[in-house]
């Protein structure tokens, strides 16, 4: 009898331990500089990527992998009666999720689910945890599916970015607007809602003084906080990141405070020393 599989992509930014220990599949985006195509995680790590944007003063694009990449990675899983269930970054944000779709067709119907995360970086992966622990207890995958779609909405996902640089130079803010940041030291906090990157609010001051208010938003909700697993996912900011999950981990008793570093798709959008949290409520 077959098995559930879960599969991933790289963007989902789970630490090598936890993916190792649920054999989660993990399926790479790609990071273009000019016509030089690099597996994200795997022929390019982040301190790689900011050399290269300080060499050529250029980000890079990125590109979600084909429907050909997901069924090189499906089949054999499939051929030995496994059924898979892939969790995808959002759909709003890439066309990762479409080709994944595209690439089940190729397969017996039923043997591949499809679910779009709504979301990035470890708002990805704690879905991908649960649904691994889910898999792991004996769940089946119509089981997994309804959890999936019942905890989706309740991922909070929030990020500090510490500089405009990378916003501006992926088109994402007017130079006027960086320039102005700058001279401010207007640090932008950015939501995930609705599958998509959502400035919240801006913190006008030192990076600690943002980082609090990021801080104390995560305590407001300490409540109705899930007290499984929370992420503090962080790009060349370890410091700060184990000294957030310290403070999160005494004030909320949450069992598992994971730490995490994004991957190169992450960080070609957000930019270094880039620090997140994210965990889920419950109803």
């Amino acid at each position: 009898m077959g098995q559930i599989k879960i599969f991933t992509d790289s963007t989902s930014d789970l630490p090598p331990d936890l993916i190792a220990k649920y054999s989660i599949g993990v399926i790479p985006l790609y990071v273009v500089f000019n016509d030089q195509n690099f597996r994200d995680g795997i022929d390019l790590s982040p301190p790689e990527l900011y050399s290269k944007v300080t060499q050529t003063g250029k980000l890079p694009k990125t590109a979600a992998p084909s429907p050909a990449d997901f069924i090189s990675a499906f089949s054999p899983y499939v051929e030995a009666g496994d059924q898979i269930i892939y969790i995808s970054l959002s759909s709003e944000l890439s066309s990762t999720y479409q080709n994944a779709i595209i690439a089940s067709g190729e397969f017996p119907e039923g043997s591949v689910h499809v679910f779009d995360s709504l979301n990035l970086s470890t708002g990805i992966g704690i879905q991908v945890l649960k649904a691994a622990k889910a898999a792991e207890s004996g769940q089946s995958a119509d089981q997994i599916l309804s959890l999936l779609e019942k905890i989706r909405p309740n991922v909070d996902t929030e990020f500090v970015i510490d500089s405009l640089e990378y916003l501006y130079k992926g088109g994402r803010c007017s130079g006027m607007q960086n320039l102005v940041g700058s001279l401010l030291k207007i640090r932008p906090v950015i939501k995930v809602l609705q599958g998509k990157m959502t400035p919240a609010y801006k913190v006008r001051g030192s990076r600690d003084k943002a980082l609090d208010q990021m801080v104390n938003n995560a305590l407001s909700n300490m409540d109705k906080m899930d007290k499984d697993t929370l992420f503090v996912v962080h790009t060349l900011a370890e410091q700060d990141a184990i000294a957030m999950s310290q403070l999160i981990k005494e004030r909320t008793g949450v069992r598992e405070v994971l730490l995490s570093d994004a991957g190169c798709v992450i960080c070609s959008h957000c930019g270094p020393k880039t620090i997140g949290i994210i965990y889920i409520t419950e109803e």
